[in-house]
């Protein structure tokens, strides 16, 4: 495409996000006929959505603020290599999202939050399972399940309560303890109580699937244009009428948001409160262990996710709640690596092949924001996944397509509704 055919485009909705979570829009936009253009700042793929642990498990659907986790939050407040971390700081934008962080943290609302959750990452694995179908496992989809593995008693009560918790809504799980997980899964060798183990969760390569999204949505006619960003937005009676970029101005009947942590920066542009707060995790790519893991685990204690790749092994972790911050804590990523060490033989001295950081979107009650704003008609809001962009980001496409075209959705919208803060 020429350069000066840019600003000329006009279509049925324009998409500002080329994350996982804009690209799954735009394939799901671009399979139900619409006119998709995809603009983002930076190159497809190489946001957030990079450093996901891969997964794709609805077993794993716990929105970020729990009963008793209030308690938690003060205790890890001042241990700056806990699972999560609260930068202190006397930010108006930090301390209305930690208050409504803190309502959120009811017995009713946890459940409301995870049926919500398992129910859009249900409907994401089915999708990516007819995506990776269709295009030979462009994106090194695999359904190995996902293991729980707890050193602890406690550890263990959690895994097993939330297991209790997702089978409300079809999500089968097995409980063995230290003997039978041992014989399961050889990589443990530390000393452990038990776990709990998804059979069919699955995981996947994030570069690649936000690249198979694209291509995919590429061959259906949709536009993705990189190192596009948005300087702010001209109105008209209906609501948007167009976005002005640093490469043009576009026009679209329909306007998405997948901006993931740069949405309430975006949102203030258009007098939108999009409580969305940068949570920093870190992923950390390795030479694979002398017993390398089969299957994807979740250290529950040290709040760890490791995934084994094809001739690697990917440790991810952490959270902290520092809005915009991106600087790199070295801190952090050794506590990932000593959590690993707990469970397995990792090295003493291990060779990096990548350490990425990166900040993922977190709403206060841990469930995204999908859907339709009241301010303006045509812009609809996809964002706020927290650490589960990935895994449910097809479904997010199919809801957010859903709506812009005015169908019936597959899954409840309310849950997700923009308008509940």
């Amino acid at each position: 495409m020429a350069a000066n055919e840019v600003s000329n485009l006009k279509a049925d909705v324009l998409i500002v996000g080329a994350g996982v979570i804009g690209l799954a829009c735009a394939y799901e936009l671009s399979r139900a006929g619409a006119k998709v253009v995809v603009i983002d700042k930076f190159e497809p793929g190489y946001g957030c959505s990079y450093g996901n642990a891969g997964w794709i498990t609805p077993c794993f659907a716990m929105p970020l603020p729990m009963p008793g986790m209030l308690l938690k939050s003060f205790k890890w407040l001042l241990d700056p290599e806990s699972p999560l971390y609260i930068k202190p700081e006397l930010n108006p934008t930090l301390i209305s999202w930690l208050l409504s962080f803190m309502a959120s943290m009811t017995q009713k609302k946890m459940l409301s939050s995870v049926d919500a959750l398992t129910q859009i990452s249900v409907q994401s694995l089915k999708l990516y399972q007819e995506l990776a179908a269709k295009t030979d496992k462009s994106f090194s989809f695999e359904q190995k399940g996902l293991l729980m593995v707890a050193q602890s008693h406690d550890g263990l009560k959690y895994a097993r309560q939330e297991m209790e918790l997702v089978s409300r809504n079809g999500i089968p799980g097995k409980l063995m303890m230290e003997d039978e997980t041992r014989a399961f899964e050889p990589s443990l060798t530390k000393r452990i109580k038990g776990s709990v183990f998804f059979s069919q969760e699955a995981h996947a390569e994030p570069l690649q699937v936000t690249q198979t999204l694209a291509h995919e949505a590429q061959k259906l006619g949709a536009v993705i244009l990189p190192k596009t960003e948005v300087i702010d937005f001209q109105l008209s009676p209906k609501g948007i009428a167009s976005a002005r970029t640093t490469r043009g101005i576009f026009e679209a009947d329909q306007f998405v948001l997948a901006t993931g942590a740069w949405s309430h920066h975006l949102g203030q542009t258009l007098k939108l409160k999009i409580p969305v707060l940068g949570g920093k995790g870190y992923a950390i790519i390795t030479d694979p262990l002398e017993v390398n893991p089969q299957r994807p685990m979740m250290l529950v204690e040290k709040k760890v996710a490791v995934t084994p790749r094809n001739g690697t092994l990917r440790l991810a972790g952490t959270l902290e709640l520092v809005n915009q911050d991106e600087t790199f804590t070295t801190r952090r990523v050794e506590a990932i690596v000593r959590g690993a060490r707990e469970f397995m033989n990792v090295p003493e001295t291990i060779r990096y092949h990548e350490i990425w950081r990166g900040l993922r979107p977190c709403t206060p009650d841990g469930v995204p924001v999908i859907g339709r704003t009241a301010r303006y008609p045509n812009l609809l809001l996809a964002t706020g996944h927290q650490m589960l962009g990935l895994q449910s980001a097809t479904g997010t496409g199919k809801l957010i397509a859903d709506l812009a075209l005015g169908k019936t959705p597959d899954i409840d919208p309310k849950p997700f509704r923009a308008d509940r803060f």
